[in-house]
């Protein structure tokens, strides 16, 4: 995968850039309009295209350069259907998912209260929250349709039901902080930890806070995507062929499909293999299931944190090495196989049956 972190310390805002190494195509999240011609110069070094420019909401801090990279890349511009956007290629939906080559997908979950179209973006372990979610905080909730109760209820029942261990990217942050999780917002955010309903909406209603400086500027532009009058005459709005898939696949389904492109070897071939030695054992599982009882000189490197963390393990630095990975019963180490070999490794293994099986096979 190819994933960046951008700020503009203008506005405090942070872009987000994935792609799909193998494809090449990729997508911009809450893109500045100062910043154009570094995101072209990104993408020109990485060899990418430019797939779409999605957005959390529609900004009152800054103005987009979503329109500009439909013009000048020929990318689709993504906002909620309820943020009155009315240029978008996509109007977005609950549940919406958009692909990057065959296997990235990046889901959409509905995350009003900041406004009233804000989404968030899950893809892979991590989730982009745009202004619904901050570390330490949330968005505020006084303009633009902003409803405290259902900001609530969306960070609550839906951002804090994610996994522990996602990662969680804000759209923005006044501290120099760049990354948290959904385990640590959950316990330690003053804004919401312990508090109820009632008490959240209470802060929420009585911030104060000053009214966004570019708010008048930088709301109507971005109902066009960021475009001024003169630029939005040029703008073709693409309707329903270019709608993301809305069918998710299941788990089972991501199983069986990443299952088709990695090698899966028995317990009898894997202990063959550590026997012989020169091979790195990977463990996928969470720390409590390794805790509860592991195979001997294995690696604790869990599915949701793999990609974010591999880079942290010396074993793991040369990537032409063999590498076996399990887990419980072999599903998540063929997706964590699989995403190592988009990552560039070129001997990875899943062994069938995980751990269970290898318990079998020893008794």
């Amino acid at each position: 995968m190819i994933f960046k972190q951008l700020f503009d310390k203008e506005t405090w805002t942070y872009t987000y850039l994935i792609a799909d190494p193998i494809s090449k195509e990729a997508v911009f999240i809450d893109p500045v309009n100062t910043h154009i011609e570094s995101y072209i110069a990104l993408l020109t070094e990485h060899g990418l295209q430019l797939k779409y420019a999605l957005e959390t909401h529609v900004h009152a801090d800054h103005i987009t350069a979503s329109g500009l990279l439909r013009q000048q890349l020929g990318a689709l511009t993504a906002v909620s259907e309820l943020c009155g956007a009315t240029t978008a290629d996509v109007k977005i939906q609950d549940g919406d998912i958009f692909t990057l080559g065959e296997y990235e997908q990046i889901k959409v979950i509905a995350t009003p209260g900041h406004t009233r179209g804000s989404i968030s973006f899950l893809w892979r372990d991590r989730v982009f929250t745009g202004d619904s979610l901050f570390v330490g905080g949330c968005g505020r909730t006084d303009f633009q349709g902003g409803d405290a109760g259902a900001l609530y209820d969306c960070i609550t029942q839906r951002l804090f039901t994610l996994p522990s261990e996602t990662l969680v990217y804000p759209g923005h942050d006044y501290q120099g902080r760049w990354v948290s999780s959904i385990e640590q917002e959950r316990t330690n955010n003053p804004r919401l930890t312990g508090k109820t309903r009632a008490e959240f909406i209470e802060i929420m209603n009585n911030l104060n806070l000053p009214r966004p400086r570019l708010i008048d500027e930088a709301v109507p532009a971005n109902r066009y995507c960021g475009l001024d009058e003169n630029e939005r005459q040029d703008a073709i709005v693409i309707r329903e062929t270019t709608r993301p898939v809305r069918q998710e696949l299941s788990p089972q389904d991501l199983v069986a499909e990443a299952k088709q492109s990695i090698t899966e070897v028995t317990v009898t071939a894997a202990k063959q293999l550590l026997a012989e030695g020169h091979i790195v054992l990977v463990d996928t599982r969470e720390e409590s299931e390794y805790a509860a009882g592991h195979i001997d000189a294995s690696i604790l490197l869990p599915r949701g944190v793999l990609e974010f963390k591999i880079g942290m393990v010396p074993e793991l630095t040369d990537k032409s090495k063999a590498v076996l990975i399990y887990c419980r019963t072999g599903g998540r180490s063929a997706l964590a196989a699989r995403s190592m070999q988009q990552l560039g490794y070129k001997n990875v293994l899943s062994m069938a049956g995980g751990f269970e099986a290898w318990q079998k096979a020893t008794l």
